[in-house]
């Protein structure tokens, strides 16, 4: 930690602090979260490849609570092989942990009649593998704890494979089967693991993008996450309409569904 971080307070029996780690931190959900956490008085690890947006994000946090409530930690979730030894830093530097929130992703369209490797395999990387790389130690370490609390952020896009962009469709989907997995192993163990299924959320992803309804904020579907890391739910559609449009989607007949262009 720098200097000005060394000012992190110390959890006591009259004055607990819960701690978390927001991978994907440095914009969109994964900002307004950070700072949805930090007013319900978590002590913050963020991660993002932006380093200057992190800085920023953690100073107005730490000015806005006047204590150091927020550490930045670059960091690019494709660096698998860092993520152990960061892991150890972070628990050391927070005092323990109670919360990890996966939220990096990327949807890097090829187009509707193009095909890109590279952007597919940078897809899954992001999105899949480096969700991958941090849930499995993150897993070990609440199994043996038997406490604390897992938050992946998915997308209403994993539930059916579209004509757009088939590789955020199955990185998604794989993402969600993970965590159902996840969450039925550790569950005996007593932890929690909540699945964020949002729709479309006013984020640089979307900046672009075509045919995009019921756009909320970015502090919305973080005001929705926090709500149901609280109440300790499963699995949340941010805004919760998207639950009822996504009952239809997954049972329009494939000869259908294929003629479909979204």
């Amino acid at each position: 930690m720098s200097e000005s971080d060394s000012r992190v307070p110390a959890a006591t029996p009259l004055r607990p602090r819960r701690r978390a780690i927001l991978v994907g931190a440095s914009s969109g959900i994964g900002a307004a979260l950070a700072r949805r956490l930090a007013h319900e008085g978590y002590t913050l690890a963020l991660l993002a490849r932006r380093g200057e947006l992190l800085q920023e994000l953690c100073e107005e946090i730490n000015f806005d609570h006047g204590e150091t409530r927020a550490i930045p930690y670059v960091h690019d979730v494709t660096e698998y092989e860092a993520v152990p030894d960061l892991l150890r830093r972070i628990v050391v530097d927070l005092g323990g942990l109670d919360l990890f929130v996966y939220n990096a992703g990327v949807a890097l369209a090829p187009g509707l009649k193009k095909f890109d490797f590279e952007k597919d395999r940078r897809t899954m990387e992001i999105n899949l593998m480096g969700a991958l790389a941090w849930l499995n130690p993150i897993s070990a370490m609440f199994q043996g704890l038997k406490a604390g609390q897992i938050v992946g952020v998915s997308s209403v896009a994993g539930e059916r494979g579209r004509v757009g962009n088939p590789s955020y469709n199955a990185s998604k989907a794989a993402l969600t089967c993970y965590l159902e997995g996840l969450r039925n192993r550790l569950t005996r163990y007593g932890v929690h693991v909540l699945t964020v299924k949002p729709g479309f959320v006013d984020t640089d992803m979307i900046k672009g993008a075509k045919k995009t309804f019921w756009v909320v904020p970015a502090e919305q579907a973080a005001g929705d996450i926090w709500n149901a890391i609280r109440k300790r739910k499963q699995e949340i559609y941010t805004p919760a309409r998207w639950r009822w449009l996504m009952l239809i989607v997954r049972n329009i007949p494939s000869f259908v569904f294929r003629r479909l262009i979204f």
